[in-house]
């Protein structure tokens, strides 16, 4: 099998790449590297230096014929969407059709899409079930919604097999500051720093911290899944609700340290509570998150600190 990962030289795409690779499959990286590290690929993967709203992707799809596609290309910030809502919708939206315009005319077999708890906005009953209704407070979770909705049309005027993966909030090795859970990495550095953490809003919010290999392999799950689990969408989550308070907390704890609190005023765009149900994946992609959160953000701490 032959897929192609946008976005493979970032946080998540690199370990799907690495996931991809280790399951034998042929994999092709493309990314333009505005975010992502040219020292996060695989050397196993083809790498193809390009942007996703480039007028050449569809002659790489017509060149390499790919079976699955994986795509995380995106742009990932929610305060960065609040400032530049253009640029998070030229990259989110129009990037997408530009890929799955080549997806279309290449005969892609199916398309794996990296969505977003923001999705959802400040939803009510908790666990979250991916039928609830989509109240996005962040142009970030509105463009990933529109992401998803160009699937489901795509689906249904030519085809196009997809599956949607609404990720809580990702953490691990290789994660930069940007994005959902970078917060993981700007706690890292500033606990090893021995500076102050800064908490927006009360640090009660509380987020599904779900590991990045976990992520990775829902990403490879939902290529292999039957055809019965294809064209719906998925939670990718651990179901469980962490205080960002208790997040540092356990931080501290890995790295051995004493950590001091400083609390900033709330975000625009950012939901208080969020914990996703993930049933739906479980039951129909079999796939099952594995990683204890003390042991991921140790893992992860003691990583990312090697790097600063």
């Amino acid at each position: 099998m032959k897929a192609l990962v946008t976005g493979g030289a970032g946080f998540i795409g690199s370990h799907t790449v690495d996931t991809l690779l280790a399951k034998a499959w042929e994999v092709v990286v493309l990314d333009n590297l505005s975010t992502g590290l040219a020292g996060n690929i695989n050397p196993g993967a083809k790498f193809i230096k390009m942007d996703i709203l480039s007028n050449d992707l569809l002659e790489v799809f017509r060149q390499e014929k790919f079976d699955y596609v994986v795509h995380l290309a995106a742009q990932t910030a929610v305060p960065y969407s609040m400032n530049h809502p253009d640029v998070d919708c030229r990259i989110n939206v129009l990037g997408m059709v530009n890929v799955l315009e080549a997806c279309r005319q290449t005969g892609v077999k199916r398309v794996a899409f990296a969505s977003s708890a923001a999705v959802y906005g400040d939803a009510g009953a908790l666990p979250i079930v991916e039928n609830t209704d989509l109240k996005p407070a962040s142009f970030y979770g509105l463009s990933k919604h529109s992401g998803e909705k160009y699937l489901e049309l795509y689906s249904k005027v030519h085809g196009l097999n997809y599956v949607v993966l609404r990720y809580a909030n990702v953490y691990g090795e290789r994660q930069g500051d940007g994005g959902e859970g970078g917060v993981i990495s700007i706690f890292t550095r500033r606990i090893y720093q021995n500076q102050p953490v800064g908490i927006f809003g009360d640090g009660g919010q509380t987020r599904d911290f779900i590991y990045v290999g976990d992520v990775a392999e829902a990403n490879y799950k939902s290529l292999i899944a039957p055809q019965a689990a294809v064209n719906r969408v998925y939670n990718v989550s651990t179901q469980t609700q962490t205080s960002v308070n208790d997040l540092v907390a356990i931080m501290a704890e890995a790295a051995g340290k004493q950590v001091e609190k400083v609390y900033l005023p709330a975000r625009e765009g950012d939901i208080y509570h969020s914990m996703l149900s993930n049933q739906a994946a479980l039951n129909l992609l079999c796939w099952n998150p594995c990683m204890p959160l003390a042991e991921g953000l140790r893992r992860t701490y003691h990583s990312l600190k090697k790097t600063m």
